[in-house]
């Protein structure tokens, strides 16, 4: 299948590469012309995110001003021309950044997992898609076990993009010529218990070599426990399922299956990523909340991990690009209070608390159906750091 888990044009991939491309989307450097940022859920098929993009198309032509509209009529082409190109059948999602101008940008990516049909225009990419997928689909390593053979897949954004296949020793019937039925039995057990760890070796060097942290066991139960009982204690705590299916199964449905419990697992640990963070405000600790705190968080580099809701909604919000301050919950004025200028733009908190994460290589944790840390404003932070006037000093 290649060695990547989503493909740039007509070339594969390697996942890896998705954080390079959030990044250098995080960093893209602002112009007066407008970036068309396009996701599209493909697993309708290509007709209907044709569609989608022509009313999208129609909408946002009448809002942009004139003097951008030869420049949005320029990256609209683009991303046209892309989807006209087609996408490969095992694609679910896509993703395509597109500017024109002098310092025009284009970036298209596709994705065996979905995504959901989302084009907006703006002065910088929207990367919050792009990170949340990357959250909640990341990487692990799948064990396919069976009586005959077994294959370790590394699995990335729902691709193989690694396997191993091992073969277990075929023993010849040898009671009657020479063993009897219990040396038989004994010698087979061994076997077994030599292939058995032959294959933990396998699945500890694609675990190090990758620094994976999850592991998933699928395959009868019989192989599965006999492999489970070889694990040491390092892979046993990166285990988050055994799944039981049999050796007709085919791999794409196995695939199928332990992403399903993957992601399962990455929703469980968002939630007690809540968890901790409302520990850690309960006692005043390493922690703050709401879109304002985290955003100075973040820009302050005290942030060791944002923790945002699916469903926050953020609040209108303004940035002065001369000094670089931001309110939030205010009509925008004039001037900015802190250096006077006037050069003042409105500002999507949700986008800017992911770019400023991606930016700082601070960890994003995306989390569904969360009424706790919605009831604290849709954000937070895990801090590295408590900022000096944090600290309480004792009165003179």
């Amino acid at each position: 299948m290649g060695n990547g888990g989503y493909w740039k044009g007509a070339v594969q991939v390697e996942t890896q590469t998705l954080q390079r491309h959030v990044l250098t989307l995080a960093a893209l450097e602002e112009t007066c012309d407008p970036v068309i940022s396009c996701y599209l859920n493909l697993e309708t098929g290509p007709g209907a995110a044709r569609q989608a993009l022509d009313e999208r198309g129609r909408l946002l032509r009448k809002s942009i001003p004139a003097l951008q509209r030869e420049r949005f009529e320029e990256a609209l082409s683009r991303v046209a021309a892309r989807l006209a190109a087609g996408f490969r059948p095992d694609s679910a999602g896509a993703a395509i950044f597109s500017r024109g101008g002098k310092q025009e940008f284009f970036l298209d990516l596709e994705f065996r997992v979905p995504l959901p049909t989302w084009i907006a225009v703006s002065s910088s990419p929207n990367i919050y898609h792009l990170v949340e997928l990357k959250d909640t689909y990341h990487r692990y390593v799948a064990v396919l076990v069976n009586e005959l053979n077994t294959r370790i897949l590394e699995v990335h954004l729902g691709d193989i993009t690694a396997a191993v296949l091992a073969r277990r020793p075929e023993l010849r019937e040898r009671v009657g010529r020479g063993w009897s039925r219990e040396h038989y039995q004994s010698h087979r057990r061994e076997r077994t218990s030599q292939f058995a760890s032959e294959i933990v070796k396998f699945i500890d060097e694609a675990m190090s070599k990758g620094a994976y942290g999850h592991l998933i066991l699928a395959g009868t139960p019989r192989t599965t426990a006999l492999l489970q009982q070889a694990l040491p204690k390092r892979l046993v705590s990166k285990l988050i399922d055994v799944l039981p299916v049999s050796a007709n199964d085919r791999t794409g449905d196995v695939v199928a299956a332990t992403l399903a419990c993957f992601v399962e697992q990455e929703q469980q640990e968002s939630l007690a990523a809540v968890e901790r963070l409302q520990k850690e405000i309960w006692r005043h600790g390493l922690a703050v909340a709401g879109p304002r705190a985290t955003l100075q968080a973040l820009k302050s580099g005290q942030a060791d991990l944002l923790v945002l809701a699916t469903e926050y909604v953020p609040d209108p919000a303004w940035i002065c690009r001369g000094c670089g301050s931001c309110e939030i919950h205010i009509i925008r004025p004039a001037t900015c209070k802190r250096c006077g200028g006037a050069n003042l733009h409105g500002l999507d908190i949700k986008e800017e608390l992911v770019r400023l994460a991606e930016i700082a290589c601070c960890d994003v944790e995306i989390v569904h159906d969360s009424d706790i840390l919605m009831g604290l404003g849709g954000a937070g932070c895990l801090l590295r750091f408590l900022a000096p006037e944090a600290y309480c000093r004792p009165a003179a």
